[in-house]
């Protein structure tokens, strides 16, 4: 999981013998780390690079006559 950090860890912690990632820099870390460290809020998610997803468009609603005329 890629995440970016939104606090800085005290000087000198570390994470698997390296330092963390610096606030607003980005690392891999394994996805239960990732996921507990964005449940506290001491980092986010950096979506997964390809294309764009794309959403669904809303219905629209329809009001009045069905074909849009005047009533």
């Amino acid at each position: 999981m890629r995440i970016r950090m939104t606090v800085a860890m005290p000087e000198g912690s570390t994470r698997d013998g390296e330092p963390w990632p610096a606030l607003g820099e980005e690392a891999d870390v394994p996805t239960t780390v990732g996921a507990h460290l964005v449940a506290a809020g001491a980092a986010e998610e950096v979506p997964a690079e390809g294309p764009p997803r794309r959403r669904k468009a809303a219905a629209k609603e329809v009001t009045g006559d069905a074909d849009g005329g005047d009533p």
